[in-house]
């Protein structure tokens, strides 16, 4: 067979290998450079090796639970299943995990975690270090790759997709295929803050709307806790408090116990509101402290880290370091089935990119290479099997909501005043009222926009296209769950106000 892998992260480079190891022809189409997506920033690891306390199952249920019982049963049992199997060809391939002095591989725990369970490589450089094995892989195949290409839409004949239309510089151009696998990333520039790259505008997603793949669960985005609050965003891994590191208000109480019995090891979504608040209410970044763990392990641990804290003015071995939430991963996306079969025959989906269903409201920890690295290579083993349909969303996630803007007159568009919108509305903390507002500034937005012809133009309209079912898809969940949480309907005890509605970064 003829493939299209589109997206070079670990899901892409993971099902382009697999699917060229089993025979068929691959083309493997980037944005950017080989490299340059999210996988080669993950600063995480890898869950699923378990200790003698540890297992498969107690994973499962640590997934589920970080997801607010909305997480799959059967892709997280898939997910767990297969994970030491994927970190084990990891390893085959030479990715170097970090190790103990006795040669076993060095676990680490993490939020939400209840054991140590979570392989790193180079401390907190793991995803730059999978990145690097698996583009050698690539580069070591007859597999076929384009660099710099954009992904404009998807082709669609006789109900089924067989191709992609790509921007290249400033020529189109039009690739064939049996099959098209998307790996293109998350949407994380939907918001004004985000630790993700540039090029994260949500391109697979909004090519996938256009040709009538269902989507589902966009209103499901994680915000990290810990970003550095200086300059532009830096993340501070959840490893850092793995080891030990505690959050301080400005009077070094540790406030997250307010807010979560377990504390800074609280699921993401908690531990990101109580920062919001806390932010909020003291007028400036809540405080990380690692000097607990002293300055030589810190620089051995988390080299990253420590060189770019060092870098920006900060000594985190003698101060805590000011830090605030931003967009950091979509847990819905393209309805996939276990194998990452869409609603559209030839259309296969992995990585973030998907909605698989493994993390539900929130994503746990660490899952987030591991489920590319696991759906990557089930998608490629799935190409020549009879098609099975995924299962279609409850509700679409373009559905046209009729809202009424009660809201200011809406600015003239922009990047920057959509990412603001969505920022302060459709957000940590969201209300009916924002909700609306963002519908429908969005929808005025759209209709006045032209025929997109640059890949500036193009990012733009994917953008507006992902905003509106964003936005539709949280006004529809009018109940608070997970990374989804409605202030003004119902929400649970941790979710008291900020003073304003304005971006915590402001006061940065």
């Amino acid at each position: 067979m003829n493939i299209l892998v589109v997206g070079s992260g670990i899901a892409g480079l993971t099902a382009a290998l697999h699917a060229d190891e089993a025979g068929h022809a691959v083309t493997l189409v980037t944005k950017g450079a080989l490299g340059d997506g999210s996988t080669g920033l993950a600063q995480g690891g890898v869950a699923g090796i378990y200790g003698p306390d540890d297992s498969a199952q107690q994973h499962a249920a640590d997934t589920m639970g970080a997801g607010a019982g909305l997480s799959d049963p059967a892709a997280v049992d898939v997910l767990v299943a297969e994970g030491a199997e994927r970190i084990a060809e990891l390893i085959a391939r030479g990715v170097g995990f970090d190790r103990t002095a006795e040669g076993a591989l060095q676990l680490g725990r993490e939020a939400a975690h209840r054991h140590a369970r979570i392989v790193h490589a180079g401390g907190d450089a793991t995803g730059a270090a999978i990145s690097t094995v698996l583009i050698a892989a690539v580069r070591g195949t007859a597999i076929t790759v384009i660099e710099h290409a954009l992904l404009t839409e998807l082709v669609v004949a006789e109900g089924a997709v067989r191709g992609i239309r790509l921007l290249r510089g400033t020529e189109n151009d039009e690739l064939h295929a049996d099959a098209v696998i998307l790996a293109t990333g998350g949407a994380g520039h939907l918001y004004a803050h985000t630790t993700n790259p540039a090029g994260t505008t949500g391109d697979g997603i909004a090519a996938a709307l256009r040709a009538g793949a269902a989507v589902a669960d966009l209103e499901f985005v994680q915000f990290h806790p810990t970003i550095l609050a200086s300059g532009p965003a830096f993340l501070i891994s959840e490893a850092v408090r793995g080891e030990g590191a505690t959050l301080l208000d400005d009077s070094g109480r540790r406030f997250t116990f307010d807010s979560h019995p377990d504390g800074e090891l609280a699921p993401r979504d908690v531990v990101s509101r109580a920062i919001a608040r806390q932010a909020s209410a003291q007028g400036r970044p809540v405080g990380l402290d690692a000097r607990m763990l002293g300055a030589e392990t810190l620089a051995a641990r988390f080299p990253t880290i420590d060189r770019v804290t060092r870098e920006r003015g900060f000594d985190w071995s003698r101060e805590p370091i000011p830090v605030t939430p931003a967009a950091h991963y979509l847990m819905g996306g393209i309805v996939t089935d276990l194998d990452g079969r869409t609603t559209i025959p030839g259309l296969f989906a992995v990585g973030e990119v998907a909605r698989t269903g493994v993390h539900g409201a929130n994503r746990l920890a660490s899952n987030s290479l591991l489920e590319g690295a696991v759906f990557g290579a089930r998608a490629a083993a799935a190409l020549t099997l009879p098609w099975r349909l995924a299962p279609a969303p409850t509700r679409a996630a373009t559905e046209r909501h009729r809202v009424e803007d009660r809201g200011p007159v809406a600015p003239t568009f922009s990047r920057a005043a959509l990412q603001q919108l969505m920022w302060d509305e459709v957000g940590l903390l969201r209300t009916d009222d924002g909700l609306a507002h963002a519908l429908a500034t969005v929808r005025k937005w759209a209709a006045s926009a032209s025929k997109p012809t640059t890949t500036t133009a193009h990012e733009d309209a994917n953008l507006l296209l992902l905003a509106e079912a964003t936005a539709a898809a949280a006004s529809d969940r009018t109940v608070s769950v997970g990374a989804h949480h409605r202030v003004d309907a119902g929400a649970p005890a941790d979710a008291a106000p900020p003073r304003t509605r304005s971006s915590i970064l402001e006061t940065v």
